[in-house]
């Protein structure tokens, strides 16, 4: 197998390897929880105080969603808030999630990457400059390359979590 970050052909070329960083981690994401039990896909860690593997990948997916509308310099349609969001609940932690199958997670997320796919085969390398506003109150700035670049290594960091909770998962079923 050949790893490679090379766009998609109707890409610019930097932007195709952004995207393709994107897409590379939603692979790597789809490995890594193959075959979970909704137990598991639910599973909180050991005290039971931790995001589960469905909260971290709706948040992923919402960031990534959040982001491809700014890459279309878009706001986020209500329904896409309703059906998808919110970012944060109250308590400013990841709202809660139970009972949904890792398929559904994985096809939601799907459509995310089909929509920033569409998104950045409409992007220039010199797109990428444009800057944009992000953050729970759109306070923060950064160009469309962060961004790009940003979701890919946001999905990273998630992962590693997942990764975790896998570990601690096994561990608890061994043990019970």
């Amino acid at each position: 197998m050949l790893h490679d970050l090379q766009g998609e052909s109707n890409m610019s070329t930097i932007v195709g390897i952004l995207y393709s960083a994107v897409k590379e981690n939603s692979q790597r994401m789809q490995l890594i929880t193959v075959e979970m039990s909704q137990e598991e896909v639910d599973y909180k860690g050991p005290h039971n105080n931790l995001n589960s593997t469905a909260q971290l990948i709706k948040h992923i997916m919402y960031v990534d969603l959040n982001w491809v509308y700014r890459l279309k310099r878009q706001p986020l349609p209500l329904s896409l808030k309703e059906q998808f969001g919110p970012m944060i609940d109250t308590n400013n932690k990841l709202p809660m999630i139970k009972g949904t199958s890792l398929r559904t997670l994985i096809t939601n997320y799907e459509g995310v990457l089909e929509m920033l796919k569409d998104a950045c085969i409409r992007l220039t390398d010199a797109d990428l400059d444009i800057v944009v506003h992000f953050g729970h109150e759109n306070e923060k700035r950064a160009t469309i390359r962060w961004g790009l670049w940003h979701m890919a290594d946001h999905s990273r960091y998630h992962q590693a979590q997942i990764n975790q909770l896998r570990k601690w998962y096994k561990e608890n079923s061994l043990s019970s």
